[in-house]
């Protein structure tokens, strides 16, 4: 397999991750029905990969810091915690999630009607 396609691949994976760990937090509590039904199939979906759960839980933790959707994210990010996240990854990720979250800010929403498209920031 080439990198470019294994790279695509890891995309891929942490997109099904990303969803699942979403699906099955409670946004209240990280322990209890939700982490216990998310752990299986969070395994299932990463196989070996903690590096993946890792980037999952800190871009989640990351993105939303800060946010009405915070603790969900939190309760998420214990999910992938909870399947075998390489913790020792997990801060680098949360920067980037920051970063990204800093960026899409950045985005200026489109006026209703303007028929015109924003230019993208430099920043992005």
């Amino acid at each position: 397999m080439s990198n470019a396609s294994a790279r695509e691949l890891d995309r891929l994976t942490v997109a099904r991750l990303t969803g699942a760990a979403w699906r099955h937090a409670s946004g209240w509590t990280p322990a209890g029905v939700g982490a216990a039904a998310a752990v299986p199939e969070l395994r299932e979906i990463a196989g070996a990969r903690g590096d993946l759960l890792a980037e999952v839980a800190g871009l989640l933790i990351g993105y939303y810091r800060r946010t009405a959707e915070e603790l969900k994210a939190r309760a998420a990010a214990y999910c992938c915690i909870a399947a075998g996240a390489d913790v020792a990854l997990i801060p680098r990720w949360i920067e980037v999630g920051c970063s990204r979250a800093a960026a899409a800010r950045l985005i200026p929403p489109a006026a209703p009607g303007a028929g015109q498209v924003p230019a993208w920031p430099e920043a992005v």
